[in-house]
């Protein structure tokens, strides 16, 4: 089997569990970030070569299949597009942009280079969503008539500080940095959104971010089911929950814990869930945790699709609709609207 090369943009953070991955799928011959320190730091410890912009890496590399976008979220369209034009393949950390323009163009320069554009959506892999969603997908629980996600987490002033994130041109907002990957469970699990009602607003972060910390949405999606979606950043000192509960025609579900990693509850008719395998550990960073941490399983079907033409598990056109959900949201959100202006 081939082995794949690979290089990283955004040496921060996220740009180094993505090299821990790679390590253990191919090789990173690669990493770019204007801050030359820490791409010099991630160079040297996984052996690859640092550069400072993508058009030196692109001058200077020619055999690489693969580059990670590990950048802020307001700079995903621009990498990833730059990185298709050059011939190589994209995998792009949520959310995908943060605009649906930008989803576009992205979708329509991995069309136009013939090049695959795959999206990251760990909690897919969660045990517990991915038991339910073959319920789903099997029929088991019926049509679904109702959801309810809670998103309960905790950002404090420190997680802002001299960081792009709590900008709107680079972070984009609570939905698109914290919650994309719960909006992205909505859409793959229930289905597309037709109308939404929002209400939310800075209520205790104010001169620390520019938009909403919280929100409370009224859903109607296009098969007839209904749902609400009720986040915060503001539970006090720690994450507290991040939970789906579906009502079928045929069973009830509760997906739970800080991070969608529990079932919490089930009684559906005829069958029973036992024997799930334990989940990875949250993304850990220090003063906060993030989502599940499933990224062997994202590097696994990266290199399943790259090298045995296997089935992406999060392409581009799922990308583009959890930003128009986002977005539908936000358009419908009066304080946020206010902030803009």
């Amino acid at each position: 089997m081939k082995l794949l090369k690979f290089a990283i943009v955004g040496c921060g953070r996220i740009g180094n569990r993505h090299a821990k991955h790679i390590a253990n799928n191919g090789i990173l011959k690669a990493v770019c970030d204007v801050d030359v320190e820490k791409s010099e730091a991630l160079a040297k410890e996984y052996g690859a070569t640092a550069y400072s912009s993508l058009e030196d890496m692109f001058a200077n590399e020619k055999e690489i299949d693969l580059v990670a976008i590990c950048s802020p979220n307001g700079l995903h369209a621009e990498h990833s597009i730059k990185v298709l034009r050059s011939g190589m393949h994209v995998l792009c950390e949520k959310p995908m942009a943060t605009s649906v323009y930008d989803c576009g163009e992205m979708i329509k320069a991995a069309e136009s280079a013939n090049k695959r554009l795959m999206i990251v959506k760990q909690n897919r892999f969660n045990p517990p969503v991915e038991a339910i969603k073959r319920l789903i997908d099997s029929g088991k629980l019926g049509n679904i008539l109702s959801v309810q996600l809670s998103c309960f987490w905790n950002r404090n002033e420190d997680y802002y500080n001299n960081s792009w994130k709590g900008t709107l041109e680079l972070d984009g907002g609570t939905l698109y940095t914290q919650f994309s990957h719960f909006i992205d469970l909505l859409y793959w699990m229930i289905g597309d959104v037709k109308n939404v009602e929002a209400f939310g607003g800075n209520f205790n972060h104010q001169g620390i971010a520019e938009f909403d910390d919280n929100g409370v949405i009224a859903l109607e999606f296009y098969n007839g089911a209904i749902g609400t979606i009720n986040y915060t950043v503001n539970s006090f000192g720690k994450n507290m929950e991040g939970s789906l509960t579906i009502f079928g025609e045929r069973g009830t579900v509760k997906i739970g814990g800080q991070y969608l990693n529990e079932l919490e509850y089930q009684n559906i008719d005829g069958v029973v869930i036992d024997n799930l395998p334990e989940g990875n550990s949250a993304n850990n960073y220090g003063q906060y945790q993030g989502s599940m941490s499933n990224h062997d399983k994202v590097y696994a079907n990266v290199v399943e699709v790259l090298t045995n033409d296997g089935v992406i598990s999060a392409n581009g056109f799922e990308g583009l609709k959890t930003v128009e959900i986002i977005d539908k949201i936000y358009n419908k959100m009066p304080n946020r609207n206010k902030a803009l202006k």
